[in-house]
């Protein structure tokens, strides 16, 4: 990785500028089955301001894991990057017609790349959707190139839209949540405990992150809240509950 640029300097939000981000984040999640293209449009360009604190997008190749139908990496192309999306569901890759060029069908625990091939490694809402959240995790590192960037978020099932579709009643159990939707809706949810859902909470990560000396923790607080709740991420147990959405940003060492 090319020695970083110096980032130009961002005006400071003002508390009630952080508060208004986080109020717009929370009203598109609520309107994301009735308006797709707006929440992930939104929830994509607040990903590029937070990655953007640490490295400058500009002639980077950045790798987006698991990102569906490209909204990540269009943000990242509107930046000056070279956007690479890998998405294990072909379905997911046509969900706005045609797969952008030169996206790939591959597998996230074994992505189809060489050893630090990308300057920033990217994966939004994924990580509770595959089994072994380490080897998962292993492979984001693994194709970063030294010096580059990781950027890890997900949705932790103790939160109260753990269980995404199946929510709130996946506080009773993940089996239980799945059985009352497909009595009520006629079919099983698409979000399927066990197979493509599973309970993973915010401790787990943490440790396999930080035990790791292949990484440097950047950040590692609450997604979609002020960065002033950072605290919650150092409070065991209250953690998954308050948390929603842990965020995640790494640094590979050489």
């Amino acid at each position: 990785m090319a020695a970083p640029r110096t980032l130009p300097r961002r005006p400071v939000e003002s508390a009630a500028q952080r508060c208004f981000r986080s109020l717009r984040l929370f009203r598109g999640f609520l309107g994301e089955q009735s308006d797709p293209d707006g929440f992930y449009t939104l929830l994509a360009g607040d990903a590029v301001r937070q990655i953007e604190r640490h490295v400058d997008l500009a002639g980077r190749t950045v790798l987006d894991v698991g990102g569906g139908s490209g909204y990540f990496t269009d943000a990242f192309d509107a930046r000056g990057a070279r956007g690479l999306l890998v998405e294990a569901d072909h379905g997911e890759l046509s969900g706005r017609g045609a797969p952008r060029a030169g996206a790939l069908v591959g597998d996230g625990c074994r992505l189809p790349l060489r050893e630090a091939s990308v300057d920033v490694s990217f994966s939004s809402n994924v990580l509770e959707h595959v089994p072994d959240p380490g080897a998962f995790i292993d492979e984001l590192v693994r194709v970063t190139r030294p010096g580059g960037v990781v950027y890890l978020a997900y949705t932790l099932w103790f939160s109260p839209w753990g269980g995404h579709e199946t929510s709130p009643w996946h506080f009773l159990g993940g089996a239980y949540a799945a059985r009352r939707y497909a009595r009520r809706h006629g079919h099983p949810p698409k979000n399927r405990y066990g197979t493509s859902l599973f309970a993973l909470g915010a401790g787990r990560v943490l440790r396999l992150v930080r035990s790791r000396d292949d990484v440097t923790v950047l950040e590692a607080r609450p997604r979609y809240y002020p960065r002033w709740c950072g605290f919650l991420v150092r409070l065991p147990g209250l953690r998954e509950l308050l948390t929603w959405n842990l965020l995640l940003i790494l640094r590979r060492e050489p």
